[in-house]
């Protein structure tokens, strides 16, 4: 292995693009292959990164709230072709927008006097996890806004009750569009479980794993380890530094399975490796089982519900059990059912069972378009290179 051209990349990327902090690490069979921090982890540019610096991962929580679902999906607690509202009444009964541009423009919302129609399908449980239930991104809807005036400290439960008022844009099972399945994922996981989505997180997989860097509820020593945050500014382009702003908080109460979770470098990639390892950590601890962990290689979305995800860009992916996986075999070096996720600040991570490889690359820097476009696809193929020279 000979991982010299990726490095070389790391160090590019504050002078071509203003990055002021990074790390990256690749995991294969339980050990660490390669880790590479690069700038500084301050405004000021007088702190070296060390390692052990915090992150909001946004929705890289995505991979830890779908891990916990095929886990309660591996004891029975939950099945996916289950209607959610076995587990969520409030959903029995959803309606659906009238107008079908709603489907096709992002930037259409759908308020609570649209025009609207009951569903013919029940939203299932997989339909959430796949992106594929009718919902948007929209946490800000009306009956949310209304939930939260009436009780400000509204519980995750609570909110996904209120968000089942709102109409979806489109029939659920037909079409993708990233959305906040996963919160109402979140949801799902304190019904089956009976525990609040964190402490199932905690309980389950991360102590399991021997992580204790991985939180919904960062402690006062984690919050001094932040790394500064920084936001590409639209206007010129260059990336400036602006204030830390904690996560996805609806409410106080309120725990998005699709963006809560900040945590280190070390200890996403200690989850991410254990996936990559047919759901054994390095300390010989089983969160899922091999054939479990599979399920994630194979994408859901076909068709017109995979047009919709390849708007995103991402064109030798499709979108599975609530993770991207790869399926062009001639395009990236990465193999078919590789898997993963990104966040809104930066954070990355691939996940590849078949060589028992993972990756987990972080920075912290909002609205910046090409991490996902140019960054994320070049460290991974540079991993790859890595892996395989001499």
């Amino acid at each position: 292995m000979n991982f010299s051209l990726l490095t070389r990349y790391l160090d590019s990327l504050e002078d071509e693009y203003g990055i002021r902090g990074l790390d990256c690490i690749v995991m294969k069979d339980h050990e660490m292959v390669y880790r590479h921090m690069a700038g500084h982890s301050d405004h000021d540019l007088k702190v070296p990164m060390k390692g052990d610096e915090f992150y909001l991962l946004y929705s890289c929580t995505k991979v830890m709230t779908m891990t916990a679902m095929l886990q309660l999906v591996e004891q029975g607690k939950i099945h996916l072709y289950d209607p959610i509202c076995q587990y969520l009444p409030e959903w029995e009964y959803v309606t659906v927008v009238n107008d079908g541009r709603f489907a096709e423009d992002e930037a259409m919302k759908p308020v609570l006097r649209e025009g609207s129609h009951y569903a013919k399908n029940q939203i299932r449980v997989i339909d959430c996890m796949a992106m594929m239930a009718g919902l948007t991104y929209d946490a800000g809807n009306e009956a949310v806004k209304a939930l939260l005036a009436e009780k400000p400290e509204a519980s995750t439960r609570e909110v996904i009750a209120a968000l089942a008022k709102m109409p979806l844009i489109y029939e659920p099972g037909t079409r993708f569009r990233y959305s906040l399945g996963h919160d109402v994922c979140a949801a799902l996981i304190e019904v089956a479980s009976g525990e609040r989505y964190s402490d199932y997180l905690t309980r389950h997989i991360f102590a399991p794993l021997g992580v204790t860097d991985l939180t919904c509820h960062p402690t006062e020593e984690q919050k001094s380890r932040f790394a500064a945050m920084y936001a590409q500014d639209p206007d010129d382009g260059k990336i400036k530094p602006i204030p830390l702003r904690y996560g996805f908080n609806i409410s106080p109460n309120y725990e998005s399975g699709g963006a809560a979770l900040m945590g280190s470098a070390s200890a996403y990639a200690t989850v991410s490796d254990a996936l990559a390892n047919g759901g054994v950590g390095a300390n010989g601890v089983r969160i899922l089982k091999e054939e479990t962990v599979m399920l994630f290689t194979h994408s859901v979305t076909t068709g017109a519900a995979l047009d919709d995800f390849h708007k995103l860009g991402r064109l030798e992916y499709g979108y599975g059990l609530g993770v991207r996986v790869k399926i062009a075999k001639n395009f990236g070096r990465s193999p078919v059912g590789e898997f993963g996720w990104d966040g809104a600040a930066g954070a990355y991570t691939a996940i590849d069972p078949f060589n028992h490889v993972a990756i987990f690359y972080v920075q912290h820097v909002m609205g910046f378009g090409e991490v996902y476009s140019v960054i994320h696809p070049r460290v991974r193929d540079l991993v790859y290179e890595g892996l395989e020279k001499d």
